[in-house]
């Protein structure tokens, strides 16, 4: 970025200096080959350095446009009632988490969620089950889509956070809190939603969770209220 940047600044240089003005081009070249060029780059560097950060961002959203627009329809619809906020015929922007309830970092996304669907009523928020701690967070990830299905979702997700780390004895109390049974289901329909968001989550560069999704953009970790906040309103600002 930076070397391209630099070759322009020279390049229009030059050219200006093609009319006559020859002793233009002699400073250009002796600042080339003096390495002004690249020390000028280093300053700008050294002096605004979110220009990296923000074109790592660039080529990462760019590197996974095309699984976002394939895979659209997948990300943002739920698994029967794990979302939050507003609903479907509401809703301009959708954010997208995969979370595993065994995950320090997605406990501590939490109130920030929480803080958004309160200040936005616009948005929505869809969960998706992306167990990788272990069996216990598999566990709680299958007794998750079973509420769901009972239309006991967020009674259960709460429960089960506020009860603690999953283990047969919280993942019971969560079940009893929500109305739910305790017993951990088997079906083909929950193996194959647990495998999807597997899938996506990969084809997304997910490097653990929670894992965000909001627009184009693809958020890995606790990234924390601005961001999300930011992500929500360019998302929205697209849309219009």
């Amino acid at each position: 970025m930076g070397d391209t940047r630099g070759g322009s600044g020279w390049g229009a240089a030059l050219a200006g200096a093609a009319g006559g003005a020859v002793a233009t081009i002699a400073l250009a070249v002796i600042a080339v080959q003096g390495g002004w060029a690249d020390k000028l780059v280093r300053k700008t560097m050294v002096e605004n350095p979110t220009i990296l950060v923000d074109t790592a961002d660039a080529l990462r959203d760019s590197q996974y446009a095309p699984v976002l627009t394939a895979n659209r329809a997948a990300l943002e619809t739920p698994f029967a009632s794990s979302w939050q906020g507003a609903d479907a015929k509401d809703a301009d922007v959708t954010l997208v988490e995969f979370y595993d309830y065994a995950c320090g970092y997605c406990k501590a996304s939490l109130p920030v969620i929480a803080q958004l669907v309160k200040e936005d009523p616009k948005l929505r928020v869809v969960y998706r089950e992306f167990p990788i701690l272990g069996p216990d967070s598999e566990a709680a990830a299958r007794m998750a889509l079973a509420a769901s299905k009972a239309g006991r979702f967020m009674a259960f997700h709460d429960a089960l956070y506020q009860a603690g780390r999953p283990s047969e004895a919280t993942l019971a109390k969560a079940a009893g809190a929500a109305g739910v049974p305790a017993a951990v289901p088997s079906s083909a329909e929950i193996d194959g939603e647990i495998r999807k968001n597997f899938q996506l989550a990969q084809q997304l560069g997910a490097t653990g969770t929670p894992l965000f999704i909001v627009g184009d953009k693809v958020l890995n970790g606790a990234v924390g209220y601005d961001a999300l906040k930011k992500a929500i309103a360019e998302a929205r600002a697209k849309k219009g």
